[in-house]
């Protein structure tokens, strides 16, 4: 009688960082090299359900929840802005005991995790960006709306902007450019959506959508790291994003020559049907580097 194979168990812990209080999802081996998992919106570490278990038997994976997002709880007048989310995630990096470790960037991932690198370039030892940005030809068309409210934070322009935490919008951004409709689970954007709608989240969400150009406006700084460090970078991304497209991937190479690049036939939330060959491809850039 054959035996399916035993998946990791993946635990579920809280770090006490000042007066947040982290929730995330840990695996694998603490001696073997670790992968920072960082989330975007409107997610959490529940994005990472699947692509944990695939690699938890080489490395050892650690993905919280952002302050705003998922389990993770912050005192009321907390300051969303992308600068504090990363000094969190810094402060969560110290208080679990984390040294050095690569780091998985997605959409609101991807600044947080490349402001950590800017804080502590001696800690990342390699980049995977999954349709995190850093370049401004990465944006698509479909930021006009977004890049109005930067410009003028205006009642009108911030009251337009509340289309995003529709269930129709959350459900399109996991299903948009996907290949199969059927292969996205409808748990991962009804969770998205439900913890959205909790009171006084969607004016985080807004705070956060405000602060996003200041992630923009260190898009140089970013560039200027990874021309003076050179970490070794993967960008795996899905192909059909209607947010971050393909541009942004490549441009990468600019200021990483030896970065790797792969496109899939899928959209935003790559995981959500690409998950095994997003995993294949974390494996086989990994096991190239020093980690």
């Amino acid at each position: 009688m054959s035996l399916e194979p035993v998946r990791p168990v993946i635990a579920l812990h809280r770090a006490e960082v000042g007066d947040v209080s982290i929730f995330y999802r840990e695996a694998g081996d603490p001696e073997r090299p670790t992968i920072l998992l960082l989330h975007g919106f409107p997610s959490s570490s529940h994005q990472f359900r699947d692509l944990i278990p695939r690699l938890a038997n080489r490395y050892h994976l650690v993905a919280p929840d952002l302050p705003g997002f998922g389990f993770t709880i912050a005192p009321e007048g907390f300051d969303y802005s992308f600068a504090r989310l990363a000094k969190v995630m810094e402060s969560f990096t110290d208080a679990i005991g984390l040294k050095r470790y690569a780091v998985y960037i997605f959409d609101y991932g991807a600044p947080v995790g490349l402001r950590l690198a800017l804080a502590r370039p001696g800690a990342i030892t390699a980049i995977i960006s999954q349709n995190g940005n850093a370049y401004e030809e990465g944006l698509s068309d479909g930021w006009a709306q977004t890049k109005a409210f930067w410009a003028d934070p205006s009642p009108a322009n911030r009251e337009a902007m509340r289309g995003m935490f529709t269930l129709e919008t959350t459900r399109w951004q996991y299903t948009h450019g996907v290949p199969d409709e059927t292969q996205v689970a409808p748990e991962a954007y009804w969770l998205d959506y439900t913890l959205m709608s909790r009171p006084g989240n969607v004016d985080i969400q807004l705070g956060l959508i405000a602060d996003y150009v200041s992630n923009v406006a260190l898009y140089p700084r970013f560039h200027q790291y990874f021309r003076d460090r050179q970490p070794p970078l993967l960008a795996v991304w899905g192909a059909n994003d209607p947010f971050f497209v393909p541009a942004g991937a490549e441009a990468f190479r600019r200021d990483l020559p030896k970065a790797e690049v792969h496109f899939l036939a899928t959209g935003h939330f790559a995981l959500e049907t690409h998950g095994r060959e997003v995993a294949d491809h974390i494996r086989d850039f990994l096991g190239q580097t020093s980690t």
